[in-house]
């Protein structure tokens, strides 16, 4: 009772399954306390990998397994419970990852072939200690993470090419594609996303890679450009799932970058970019925004439009600024399209003592699927000690890689340890099922009381220190549910699953991750 005595309880008696208010008496507590028979174990069993703030556990599979039991004694003990509601199901989960950016491919393409092929196999992979990343966005041209800024169309200025006849992918044939063949080698059915920083800039208003906006004469040529990179990617083996249309698109800080209004996404999704999908038949998937959350309005003033709307899959956010409820509403608002979570850098010190995992895995993997999006890619994959490469005049300097690539040396930082307590085990197919958090009411049982032996107890009550947590059941008959434990001390939960309970431990400001059978 220790661990939910915040919690509004409500104790009752049932017999046969007809319950009233009925208080304990002294004596009954006494008795309840006096007889604690051995719970009856039911045969399932958790595993389990935590990484704990101190550094000693870092995404580590723990050597005893928790076993469920069958409840036969004391009114729910163990901690706040968390209830599994598996009828309950939400959104399907796409899988979770990162940018690969061709500076984070480069990297990768120096390393000796026998320690890359080591290191993809680490990240792609997902038996061993592999972490079996399962999403990856690209850029579409340069983003602000190469060394240099390129299209696949650059011209002399002055010059321009409406048919296409120069367009050429021979930047990302060095780097990008080469280890993308080798990540397909592992994963042939990882997703991909691609996104562009910006189009060549003969078909700018301002003609540079920073800012601007695309010429109104360029919209039919610019749909083009999509559908050949589509195109040309699919010939090199490399299927883009879903593109979104700009990185940022109210955001022209970046080198490279372009402002693009949703009136202007509009126009061009319904009157160019859908068309040409669809013309060309090609089930790329179109993802519009692709920038903070503080604009909800932006994506419903595009899917306000019925035209636009028929070609969208859905709206990609980052948490540069606004709150993650930002999704949520969204998706009230048009259920019918797909929430993602496109990007977000996350970063640590190097050479810390700790780890602030609790905060990163609650705020990244729990608040962004409880909001309903269908993914998790961060920003980014791979960089050097100095957080390089990136470009001159807008590039991201404090950018570091999930691993940081010194030559054939590799290191892990936090964002590697966030996406892996998802990534291994929440597999694309899996959907997130109902558990209990903070504000849900929670009922608990007890049976084998002392003076009571031929009843059942009942506790109802309102959660208030639920631990941060979410839940999947994934396609092979596992349930997974990630748990943060965002406190400064040791804390106590209780999983309840089918009417079985297992009691759990969870060191301050630590995560785990906990993975049992369905049957």
């Amino acid at each position: 009772m220790a661990q939910i005595a915040k919690n509004q309880i409500k104790t009752f008696l049932c017999i046969a399954l007809a319950c009233s208010a009925l208080p304990l008496t002294a004596q009954q507590e006494q008795g309840q306390r006096r007889q604690q028979p051995q719970p009856q174990l039911s045969g399932r069993q958790i595993d389990s990998w935590v990484t704990t703030y101190d550094r000693s556990s870092l995404f580590v599979q723990q050597s005893e397994k928790v076993p469920f039991t069958f409840i036969t004694s004391g009114r729910g003990g163990g901690g706040t419970p968390i209830v599994i509601d598996e009828q309950q199901i939400m959104q399907t989960v796409d899988g979770f990852g990162f940018a690969l950016t061709g500076g984070s491919a480069g990297l990768m393409m120096m390393m000796n072939k026998t320690e890359r092929t080591k290191l993809v196999k680490e990240l792609f992979a997902t038996e061993g200690n592999a972490i079996g990343i399962s999403y990856i966005r690209l850029s579409i041209g340069a983003s602000d993470l190469n060394s240099f800024v390129f299209s696949y169309n650059d011209l002399p200025e002055g010059e321009t090419d409406f048919p296409l006849a120069k367009f050429d992918l021979a930047q990302d044939k060095l780097d990008v594609i080469p280890v993308m063949k080798e990540i397909l080698a592992i994963n042939p059915n990882i997703k991909i996303l691609g996104s562009p920083w910006s189009p060549p800039v003969w078909m700018k208003t301002n003609g540079k890679v920073k800012g601007g906006a695309l010429k109104k004469d360029c919209y039919d040529v610019y749909a083009r450009y999509f559908v050949r990179y589509i195109q040309e990617m699919k010939k090199e083996g490399i299927t883009i799932d879903a593109i979104t249309i700009q990185n940022e698109p109210i955001h022209a800080g970046n080198t490279p970058s372009m402002m693009m209004n949703a009136t202007e996404q509009t126009e061009f999704i319904k009157n160019n970019l859908g068309p040409a999908l669809r013309a060309a038949n090609l089930s790329t998937k179109i993802v519009l925004y692709d920038h903070n959350l503080d604009r909800p309005d932006y994506a419903l003033t595009v899917l306000r439009d019925h035209e636009a709307a028929q070609y969208v899959d859905g709206t990609g956010y980052h948490h540069y600024g606004g709150d993650m409820s930002a999704m949520t509403l969204v998706h009230n608002a048009r259920p019918d399209k797909h929430i993602y979570f496109t990007e977000q850098m996350v970063t640590e010190r190097p050479g810390t003592n700790t780890i602030a995992i609790a905060a990163q895995v609650k705020r990244m993997i729990i608040n962004v699927i409880q909001n309903w999006s269908r993914n998790v890619i961060l920003w980014n994959l791979a960089a050097d000690p100095n957080n390089d490469p990136h470009t001159d005049d807008g590039g991201c300097s404090s950018c570091q890689g999930a691993v940081t690539i010194d030559g054939d040396n590799v290191s892990r930082n936090i964002a590697y340890y966030v996406i892996a307590h998802a990534s291994k085990f929440v597999r694309p197919g899996s959907v997130r099922i109902k558990s209990t958090n903070k504000g849900d009411q929670s009922v608990l049982l007890a049976t084998n009381l002392q003076d009571h032996p031929d009843l059942v107890w009942v506790s109802s009550f309102d959660n208030v220190d639920a631990l941060p947590n979410v839940a999947f059941r994934t396609p092979d008959g596992k349930i997974v549910l990630i748990v943060v434990n965002d406190n400064s001390t040791v804390n106590s939960f209780r999983v309840q699953y089918k009417g079985e309970y297992a009691n759990i431990l969870l060191q301050p400001n630590s995560v785990g991750t906990y993975v049992w059978d369905v049957k």
